[in-house]
């Protein structure tokens, strides 16, 4: 697999679907980790709300920073990200995308570049309309249910237990995502993929 030319990151995405039914469950990892993201960050961001999208916009090292939260459900993620990315010309390896992942254990996040969409709908949705795997992806582990129905386990919501360990993970999501667009992807890995 060929590396990612070096880029600063200027798009963050987080995958979830929208709507308060689905706000808490292992699903909306990615929507929970731009809303801690975006407190966490120095500055002001601007909200813009669109039928396809919300974004934030602000600054992160002097230059332009976009938070966004696709509000098409998550088999049609791909239409915000190539919206807004076009809109502000950002492309495909300034993106670093961040969803929930159930072959990666609840407690742990996982950091790459490139690659494919492992069966997850809203990262093939994002693949295919925007024509490349070329961009950078925080994985959120949220375990998967032993012989029961994925799809009504990434839509549930968690067990008091599970909850504080994915807060403890969504914290460690949150400090990865800053060193990517504080130090770069490669510090990042280094320091967070060899955790266990």
């Amino acid at each position: 697999m060929s590396k990612i030319p070096h880029t600063r990151t200027h798009l963050v995405v987080g995958l979830g679907n929208p709507g308060e039914e689905y706000a808490k469950t292992r699903h909306n990892a990615g929507f929970m980790a731009i809303d801690k993201l975006r407190v966490e960050i120095r500055g002001t961001f601007k909200e813009t709300r669109t039928p396809l999208a919300t974004y934030y916009e602000g600054r992160c090292k002097g230059e332009k920073l976009l938070l966004l939260k696709p509000m098409t459900f998550m088999n049609a993620s791909g239409e915000a990200v190539v919206r807004v990315s076009g809109k502000f010309g950002i492309a495909p390896n300034e993106i670093l995308l961040v969803y929930d992942d159930i072959d990666i254990p609840l407690g742990s996040i996982r950091i790459r570049e490139g690659g494919g969409s492992a069966g997850h709908n809203g990262v093939e949705s994002v693949i295919r309309l925007l024509g490349s795997a070329e961009f950078t992806r925080l994985r959120i582990g949220i375990g998967r249910e032993e012989n029961g129905n994925q799809k009504d386990f990434v839509l549930s919501e968690f067990s008091e237990n599970d909850e504080e360990v994915f807060e403890r993970t969504l914290d460690t999501a949150v400090e990865a995502a800053k060193l990517i667009l504080y130090r770069g992807t490669n510090k990042a890995m280094n320091r967070y993929n060899s955790r266990r």
